[in-house]
């Protein structure tokens, strides 16, 4: 978002709320997201993007007694939003599989708390790749497969070797491509981790990426912040890109993939944008995402406080990637740049277990 014009960095400002699709999802993807979410009612509210289908934070938790998605907190006003409150018992929230750990922001307080650590939540996210050709050219660095749905062996080749996809998707309503040596994958030239789906579309072929989550934000830091930036501020920029994207795995903006890879959503680059520092900038902050009132934040960012002002000043608190790093550069470590930013929220650790 560093470079995109204004019409693209309005990040999350209209999306359609969808019941969960998980083909091919870990257990513990389904176990988180059935615990932190319960299947949506729906409402309607308008954006500058128009009208579009949310889920009803107060409507669809209250239903299972959990905690709800959340947009990005308004600055405080002495009075409590609608729809926001944590609802369900201490009972009911012990009992989940996935759970979030609150560390509270003490009053009048903008530096907020670091959760203690606990055992990693092992997640996987859909990543539709949009900026991909209709007819993607997929290869791989080493060896790589391709499998049916139900894992019968379609075709397998060596480094640079291409698959007919016209061919195999005759016969096939998905995909499965996987390298079998741990290299990389390659869809049009870019290079990309875990595995790649794809499925017939309207004008070609969708190709999505699934990846761990983690591995997911190494590159999300990188491909919305340079490298080289204060390691405050990529850390800054991790915990945003995360809460991002554990909203839209909650609620997905299409049944089979849970977000896009462009700036309307997150800056998804794949490979090309991780690096040694973008890896340590995730690592030191796994599992750490915005919360509050024990729901999970969509956090809004935006290149500059112009940007911000101008896309999101409707939307709620909203962080200046700039000024994340003017700020890490004054000596602000992590938590407080997003206290500044994220007024009212806290921080939350995603984790597995409960009690």
């Amino acid at each position: 978002m560093l470079t995109a014009p204004l019409a693209t960095v309005a990040v999350g400002a209209g999306f359609w709320a969808q019941t969960l699709l998980k083909p091919g999802g870990t257990p513990a993807d389904r176990d988180v997201l059935e615990a932190l979410i319960a299947q949506p009612s729906r409402t309607t509210a308008t954006s500058r993007a128009g009208a579009f289908n949310i889920t009803s934070p107060a409507a669809s938790a209250a239903a299972a007694g959990l905690p709800p998605i959340l947009p990005s907190p308004a600055p405080a006003t002495g009075t409590k939003p609608s729809g926001t409150q944590a609802v369900g018992s201490e009972a009911k929230a012990a009992e989940m599989v996935g759970r979030l750990r609150s560390a509270r922001i003490a009053k009048g307080s903008r530096s907020l708390q670091v959760p203690q650590g606990g055992p990693e939540l092992a997640l996987e996210i859909r990543v539709a790749l949009l900026k991909l050709s209709a007819r993607p050219r997929l290869s791989a660095e080493g060896p790589w497969q391709i499998r049916d749905r139900a894992g019968h062996l379609l075709a397998q080749g060596g480094g640079g070797d291409t698959p007919d996809l016209e061919g195999l998707m005759a016969s096939n309503a998905e995909l499965w491509m996987r390298s079998t040596a741990d290299g990389a994958l390659q869809a049009d030239g870019r290079a990309y981790g875990g595995l790649l789906r794809v499925l017939r579309a309207a004008d070609g072929f969708q190709v999505i990426n699934h990846l761990s989550l983690e591995s997911y934000i190494g590159s999300v830091v990188g491909g919305e912040m340079p490298s080289s930036w204060n390691m405050e501020a990529l850390k800054a920029q991790a915990v945003a890109a995360r809460s991002y994207a554990m909203a839209h795995m909650a609620r997905p903006a299409d049944q089979q993939w849970h977000l896009g890879d462009t700036t309307r959503w997150q800056n998804y680059e794949g490979l090309s944008s991780v690096s040694g520092r973008t890896r340590e900038a995730t690592t030191s902050t796994a599992g750490v995402i915005l919360s509050y009132q024990g729901g999970i934040v969509e956090s809004l960012y935006a290149a500059t406080q112009q940007i911000v002002d101008e896309a999101h000043g409707q939307l709620g608190a909203s962080m200046s990637q700039t000024g994340a790093q003017e700020l890490a550069q004054k000596g602000l470590r992590f938590n407080e740049i997003l206290g500044r930013y994220y007024q009212g929220a806290s921080l939350a650790r995603l984790q597995a277990g409960a009690g």
